[in-house]
């Protein structure tokens, strides 16, 4: 099969990397709908459309990185974008709430495939600085699409039921899958491949969990994400019904959502200059301190501050999430490189696992006021804060040590 072009290339790996975000923010402005149509009696256990998306991600995220790597690139893409449009019809036809977030765990599921998958297809074919650049090219586009993600669930929601989104996310994972199956070849040679074995799971788990480094930074960007799910989990309420923006949601939802682009591209800027450690701690400082400031402005105004005051203090929190992403990642499984590709999988999957109890907690606990979400991000970035100056405290003595 003739290789794509690069052009091609970065655009098909950007649309399939897309389908967790468009899963996820796309039916953000249609969650008052499914909840009055499916009868949820609670308004806070309509989260769980959101959460339920990360909990299938979570156990996806551990085993497709592996099977990749025993059966190729190509045969396991399929199989999760397979499970992930399974999961679309089940939500479609759902009748029951149930069985809605059943068809939402499947689409984590299956989405994960494509998450985990592309970065090892990039890897295969880029190294260097070549990879860095492919990278950079996909994440404009990745970047743009939870900005714009509740916009087009807005916009068919104009038309037509919020069943139509998950008809719309189906269709264009088919036509995703499609153009892989047609256009994209193996990446994987088959000298590389490794058998399947749980064994290496338990391996990779075993060594990230006695790795104090590795544990420590997994446990750290858990908590963040916590953060961040926290606010995804009740944006919908906060946004759209707290503060009667309606279908002015997506705008402001996109507007943040473009801060965490923000930083991503600031970030390959300063991470040469300040060091990934240096930048995580002093962006977790910001954060922490702007949650404790606004939390007393939140008080003042008795749990609801003005919107431009919230917008103002969320653009700061998301523009640090996103200094704080990726360097986490990088740092969690530094010390691992001799087992990076499962590492990889461990480290994200326990991230997506502790969000998914922690932040689905502290949507949970959402009272008609900000207060929950605000002190979410604050108790997170602190302890996160703890754990990574700990980190960094015995780096700098085992260095000394060393001299």
């Amino acid at each position: 099969m003739k290789t794509i072009g690069q052009k091609e290339f970065i655009v098909l790996m950007a649309m399939l990397m897309s389908f967790v975000a468009l899963a996820i923010d796309a039916m953000l402005p249609a969650l008052g709908q499914i909840g009055i149509s499916l009868n949820v009696q609670n308004n806070n256990d309509i989260q769980l459309i959101i959460s339920s998306i990360f909990l299938g991600m979570g156990f996806g995220l551990m085993i497709f990185g592996p099977l990749s790597d025993s059966y190729g690139r190509k045969p396991a893409i399929y199989g999760g974008i397979i499970i992930f449009i399974f999961g679309c019809i089940i939500s479609y036809y759902s009748q029951t709430f149930e069985v809605m977030l059943l068809g939402r765990a499947f689409q984590g599921l299956g989405a994960a495939s494509s998450r985990v998958i592309t970065l090892a297809m990039i890897r295969d074919k880029y190294e260097g600085n070549a990879m860095a650049k492919i990278m950079s090219l996909i994440m404009i586009i990745f970047i743009l699409v939870p900005a714009i993600a509740p916009s087009i669930g807005q916009a068919i929601l104009i038309f037509g039921e919020w069943r139509y989104i998950f008809g719309f996310m189906g269709s264009l994972a088919a036509i995703g899958l499609a153009w892989f199956f047609v256009r994209q070849p193996e990446t994987l040679k088959p000298e590389y491949r490794q058998p399947f074995r749980f064994s290496n799971i338990l391996i990779g788990i075993k060594e990230t969990v006695k790795n104090k480094t590795a544990r420590s930074f997994t446990i750290s960007s858990g908590l963040i994400f916590s953060s961040f799910v926290g606010y995804l989990s009740s944006s919908q309420q906060i946004l759209q019904v707290q503060y009667g923006l309606g279908d002015m949601f997506s705008i402001y939802f996109g507007v943040l959502a473009l801060s965490i682009g923000m930083a991503s591209f600031a970030n390959s800027r300063w991470v040469m200059k300040y060091g990934m450690l240096n930048l995580c701690i002093r962006s977790l400082k910001v954060l922490s301190s702007a949650a404790f400031i606004f939390i007393m402005v939140t008080y003042f105004f008795k749990g609801h501050p003005p919107l431009p005051m919230l917008m103002s203090y969320l653009m700061i929190t998301f523009f640090c999430l996103g200094l704080l992403f990726g360097n986490f990642n990088a740092l969690a499984v530094q010390p691992l490189g001799h087992i990076a590709g499962v590492a990889n999988s461990v480290i994200s999957s326990s991230q997506t696992l502790i969000s998914v109890i922690l932040g689905g907690t502290v949507g949970f606990f959402y009272n008609g006021t900000v207060f929950p979400m605000i002190i979410g991000f604050l108790i997170f970035g602190l302890c996160s804060l703890y754990l990574t100056v700990r980190i960094s405290k015995a780096q700098k003595a085992i260095e000394r040590a060393k001299s």
